[in-house]
């Protein structure tokens, strides 16, 4: 029997060679895209899930009222993590990990500058990061100990044993590698090098106790069975405990499940949004995609569905059963199904670099994996079977009488489960094609954004070594030697915010006020070196204005908000100290470019400074200027590498996931298009092999070339403007919900789909057209012959 079944549908495979082909290069691209979705979405469902605790895992959220909205935020004071476990018998550790910094290595004649953390003594009794060497519970206690990755040690010493050997950072004090750990998964939102005890912030300086100062992130890990309800109801009120002046302050636990896709909130409450969002939406493209190539095995089945009425109607006489003869057609989708996955394999395999790349992972299939074979089985029966489950059916119900007396018509009707499904294809295809220029074009009107500064030669170097001790000696070399034209010191690059704030008083200012202020600093010549633009007052200046140390600038928002009608001279007050106002300059974005600006304050040569922002000589080409600048930097400050960075890349950044998930919305659109032209061209060819006697007497009568294309390829030019009525909408629906995530976004133009009911028409029009054409011009005679 199995060896009959086999037999058959060998036979019926290779008999049409041209339609199997199509039917598995279909199948294996759908699957294949399927597959890559479904990888990256394995990825991103599984960050940090490889913790063995991670069921008692979780990381502290703030949520208080600010600007007028209830606000969540996951930056803690550093006090916290002691404090919950004192007051929170739930808790049986908190772990506190500061931001990844970059650190100089010093061994022997080697300097690398190396990212890493600090972390409390028990992060790795917490979070399950494998060491290679070394004890997990005593290998940060001591206060000059590191614990370095297993690439970092390969870099740092070649092939000794790093185990005992010492490192000095920052030129200052020398740390003893006492473990090593496995290199990091790329699903994890750590990534560090290297780990250093808390310590070392304490002998920095950094450590404090102040609850206002919510600077770091804490982690908690519950004692088991304890409750997370039971944990919060404690948390809510440790806040106002501590600190007098907040009483309305709550802060809550947030469980690692949810970090990755759903850590968005809106007025203190989860709204839904994040990643999930997008993990939801490839999703679906990825069933698209599938659905899609099943449609093309089931369309092209069914269309040669008279090819095989006679061997049903044999079939059925001589006693099969409905049942046996649906078991032949679905065994023989999943027997092509595991060809076409055979070559969905080798078609991963080998895009899968490239996409690792588009999508910033380490992808990869794990053939070692008992659970990957599984599931491929699985995934791969379950195509079968949903691709040969129509025609399977449409097929065994053919009634053996009128096939086998020659007696068996297709219906024409108006409509028919082919035009369904075709409708169907071409409806996912034009949605993913609408949704993809949307995308493109709300990244194009975010780029677009007037930023409120200039970008060009500008860049940035971090405070490393001796550069704030030599800043001036720098600076002065720089502008002397015609390298830059102007440089100032800032707290941070342009592009980002590294410090905000809340309780600042001014005069008139409404008690119940709690307006958040981006915090920035500079020392002078800010507004050249950035290009800002003022609309009230001036730069600060300490040469004419020694005063401007304690100088004030201010952007439109924060004078909104201040509502000063002349604002040059006005005092406010932040962290103890009085500064004035010199100047009002234009609202420029310093973070993220779909959101509004928000209103900042710019201190002057009193406050902190970490960067050095540059703006090099546009009258030199960009090359000269940096070799020059790694010079003079190198003579001030030799034992740090020269680390520069543009400010109009660091902007462009901004945009990379948008990009990203554009980009792949684009790819993926395009297969879908590709497999369902695929299908169409093979449903095509059939159809004008179908009518070729049709043709041939048309073509005696008198009908033109032109009169026959235009026959063939007008049903399915009908289908694909159906499919694009039902499709418009529901993109449109679609888009404009993804769009509600940004608050500055770009209208759906109309345009947009004027673009794509056009390109659609093409399409279809170039994939049957051939076949449309080659079945005009085909000599009538040949085609009558028989007749």
């Amino acid at each position: 029997m199995f060896k009959n079944f086999f037999k058959v549908a060998y036979r019926n495979l290779f008999r049409n060679k041209g339609f199997t082909f199509i039917n598995i290069a279909g199948l294996a691209v759908g699957m294949a895209s399927a597959m890559l979705i479904l990888l990256w979405i394995h990825n991103e469902v599984t960050y940090d899930q490889f913790h063995e605790k991670k069921d008692r895992i979780y990381e502290a959220w703030n949520r208080a009222e600010f600007s007028g909205e209830l606000q969540c935020w996951n930056t803690t004071p550093k006090v916290l993590a002691r404090t919950l476990e004192k007051d929170l018998p739930e808790v049986e550790q908190a772990v506190r990990v500061d931001w990844q910094n970059s650190h100089l290595f010093s061994v022997g004649e080697k300097r690398l500058t190396v990212e890493g953390n600090i972390v409390d003594s028990n992060f790795l009794q917490v979070f399950t990061f494998p060491l290679v060497k070394g004890n997990l519970k005593t290998c940060l206690t001591d206060p000059h100990s590191i614990v370095l990755t297993e690439k970092l040690a390969k870099k740092v010493f070649g092939n000794e044993d790093p185990m005992g050997k010492v490192i000095r950072i920052d030129n200052k004090d020398n740390y003893t590698v006492t473990a090593i750990a496995k290199d990091l998964p790329s699903n994890t939102r750590f990534g560090f090098e290297y780990l250093l005890p808390w310590a070392f912030k304490r002998a920095q300086g950094e450590d404090d106790p102040y609850w206002g100062n919510n600077s770091t992130r804490t982690y908690v890990l519950l004692k088991p069975n304890a409750s997370e309800a039971s944990a919060n109801a404690k948390m809510k009120v440790l806040k106002p405990k501590y600190d007098k002046d907040e009483p309305k302050w709550e802060m809550f636990i947030y469980p690692i499940s949810k970090w990755r896709l759903y850590s968005s909130f809106t007025n203190g409450k989860e709204d839904g949004g994040g990643m999930i969002q997008v993990v939801r939406w490839f999703g679906i493209i990825a069933g698209f995609i599938l659905l899609i190539a099943c449609i093309n095995f089931m369309n092209l089945s069914t269309a040669r569905s008279e090819k095989r009425a006679k061997e049903v109607g044999i079939r059925k006489v001589v006693g099969a059963k409905k049942i046996s003869l649906i078991s032949q057609f679905i065994g023989e989708s999943v027997l092509l199904a595991f060809g076409a996955a055979v070559l969905a394999i080798v078609i991963v395999q080998l895009c899968l670099d490239g996409f690792n790349t588009l999508t910033d992972n380490r992808l990869e299939i794990e053939y070692s994996n008992i659970n990957f074979w599984f599931s491929a089985l699985l995934f791969i029966i379950f195509t079968g079977f949903l691709a040969g489950s129509y025609p399977a059916f449409f097929l065994s119900s053919f009634q053996p009488v009128k096939v086998l007396k020659g007696t068996f018509k297709k219906a024409n009707a108006l409509v028919t489960p082919r035009k369904v499904l075709v409708v169907l294809q071409f409806t996912f295809a034009i949605i993913l094609i609408i949704c993809t220029l949307i995308v493109k074009q709300q990244i194009d009107y975010a780029q677009s954004r007037e930023t409120g500064y200039n970008r060009n030669n500008l860049v940035y170097h971090i405070f490393t070594g001796d550069i704030d001790k030599n800043y001036l000696l720098i600076k002065n070399e720089l502008l002397s030697s015609g390298i830059a034209t102007a440089v100032t010191k800032t707290s941070a690059p342009i592009t980002q915010s590294w410090s905000d704030g809340w309780g600042q008083e001014w005069e008139g200012k409404d008690p119940n006020d709690k307006t958040d202020f981006y915090r920035f600093n500079a020392d002078e010549g800010l507004g050249k070196t950035a290009g800002l633009t003022f609309v009230n007052g001036r730069d600060f200046d300490l040469r004419q204005f020694p005063t401007d140390s304690t100088g004030m600038i201010i952007n439109e928002s924060a004078l909104k908000v201040m509502k000063f009608k002349d604002p040059i001279g006005k005092i406010v007050k932040d962290n103890g100290q009085d500064w004035h106002i010199v100047g009002v300059i234009k609202d420029f974005i310093l973070t993220n470019p779909y959101e509004p600006t928000r209103p900042m304050l710019i201190a002057g040569a009193k406050a902190w400074f970490q960067t050095m922002l540059i703006k090099f000589n546009s009258n030199n080409s960009t090359a000269a200027n940096l070799k020059k600048a790694e010079t003079i930097f190198k003579k001030y400050n030799p034992e740090y590498p020269f680390e520069y960075k543009f400010v109009d890349e660091e902007y462009a950044r901004k945009f990379e996931n948008e990009k990203r998930q554009g980009t792949m919305a684009a790819i993926f659109a395009g297969l879908t298009i590709f497999i369902s032209c695929l299908g169409l061209f093979g449903l095509a060819t059939y159809m004008a092999e179908n009518r070729i006697k049709e043709i041939g007497v048309r073509k005696v009568l008198g009908a033109s070339v032109t009169s026959i294309t235009t026959l063939l390829s007008k049903d399915f030019l009908i289908l694909v403007l159906i499919s694009f009525v039902i499709a418009a909408p529901v993109a449109w629906w679609a888009m404009n919900s993804w769009l509600q995530s940004y608050n500055y976004r770009v209208p759906i133009a109309w345009w947009i789909f004027v673009i794509t009911l056009l390109l659609s028409v093409f399409i279809a029009i170039a994939t049957v057209s051939y076949q449309a054409i080659k079945a005009a011009i085909a000599n009538p005679v040949k085609s009558l012959r028989t007749e």
